[in-house]
């Protein structure tokens, strides 16, 4: 029970530093005149995320945890984490929970942008399958993986949109380089 609860403080905390840091950011986005995309799945992803972990959570506590999974899991999470503050770090004021475009702004394509054209949601999967590793939970781990992979693509379908972002786009960016 000890691990499932310090697993979950790990990551509460991780992610409540995550929202003070996205808040603050949307504050200025906001104020510098950035616009919100209709269509957004961010009121789903609020609830989903966090209900993912405890779900997760109360799966290891009926069913108990395996310690032959948790150094993998640990390493996959640290992976994840370390992504996606590159990728917050990359974006600087720009990276927020929400989908907020700045008119007019280029498109970052430093750090991890330069290889992968959405790290952030690469590192969320990752959390959700280190996190279901840790805990030794293929059924909600599953679950939370493939429900979240759907969000995310939808996620990414207004991202692109609002961004102005095509299969051509896409291509002709990278070929400027």
């Amino acid at each position: 029970m000890r691990i499932v609860i310090s697993i979950m403080f790990i990551v509460f905390a991780t992610m409540l530093a995550e929202a003070l840091v996205s808040r603050a950011h949307e504050k200025k986005l906001r104020a510098a005149g950035a616009v919100e995309p209709p269509g957004d799945v961010f009121g789903v992803m609020r609830i989903a995320y966090p209900a993912s972990f405890l779900l997760m959570a109360l799966e290891a506590l009926l069913r108990g945890t395996r310690a032959d999974v948790l150094a993998p899991g640990i390493v996959i999470f640290a992976l994840a984490k370390a992504l996606k503050w590159w990728a917050i770090a990359s974006l600087g004021d720009r990276w927020s929970f929400r989908v907020l475009v700045l008119p007019g702004a280029a498109l970052v394509d430093a750090g991890p942008y330069r290889v992968l054209r959405h790290p952030n949601y690469v590192s969320v999967f990752g959390e959700l399958v280190a996190v279901a590793l840790m805990l030794s939970v293929p059924s909600t781990g599953t679950l939370a993986c493939v429900g979240f992979a759907a969000l995310i693509r939808a996620r990414i379908r207004v991202e692109e949109r609002a961004l102005g972002l095509g299969g051509d786009a896409i291509l002709q960016r990278r070929s400027r380089r």
